[in-house]
């Protein structure tokens, strides 16, 4: 479900699973939902035991993953759209790369649909590992110390807080790392406006945010 425009301020509902384990938390799980949007069963069914989970209901995207990044017990913080599904080995990838303090983590694409959504992974895996322009569908991970140091998501920004976010990362001096992994994601928005109408809407979107300055 894609975020509708909320007003400066709409508020933020945060649903939080704290691992029983002694000791810190390595991963928290956030995941961003729209007002009304179901909770993400398989999603949250694929988790491993022994990471916190923040599901965070309302606002913008960016709000609502800053809200809950602000009361993350996690030492990394791990931002997954509720659309995606997970494979065990993903999750091993990750937990494989970790700890890591240089990068910001990235899982490659892979969408439900049919030959044209191949190109579409074929240009992510472009954008991602060429361009270094992970976007926040590819499930972003980062240290929470990194995260904050880079001053969270861009909450004036109309779209594209994920790419913002990863460009700061860039300009600090972080890795863009694959974590060697894929991810499912939903196409319905491809199936829902047309492949060409998306493809291009996106394209030049991510080019007009990227030749804005970084504030």
């Amino acid at each position: 479900m894609a975020f509708p425009s909320v007003p400066p301020g709409a508020p933020v509902t945060l649903q939080i699973w704290r691992p029983q384990q002694q000791g810190g938390v390595l991963i928290s799980v956030i995941i961003p939902l729209a007002n009304g949007e179901a909770e993400p069963a398989e999603l949250l069914s694929a988790m491993p035991d022994d990471v916190e989970i923040i599901l965070a209901r309302g606002g913008t995207r960016a709000t609502s993953m800053n809200h809950a990044a602000a009361i993350a017990a996690g030492a990394y913080l791990w931002f997954v759209h509720a659309d995606t599904s997970l494979e065990p080995a993903a999750i091993r990838a990750l937990l494989g790369k970790l700890p890591n303090d240089q990068a910001i983590l990235y899982f490659d694409l892979r969408f439900d649909g049919g030959m044209l959504m191949r190109l579409t992974e074929l240009g992510v895996l472009i954008r991602s590992r060429l361009m270094r322009m992970p976007f926040g569908d590819q499930a972003l991970c980062l240290s929470r110390h990194n995260f904050r140091a880079l001053g969270q998501y861009d909450e004036s920004a109309i779209h594209g807080e994920d790419h913002l976010l990863v460009r700061k990362a860039r300009r600090k001096g972080l890795a863009v790392e694959p974590v060697g992994a894929k991810v499912l994601t939903s196409a319905r928005k491809y199936r829902r406006n047309g492949w060409f109408r998306t493809t291009w809407l996106h394209l030049r979107l991510t080019v007009r945010q990227a030749i804005q300055p970084l504030g």
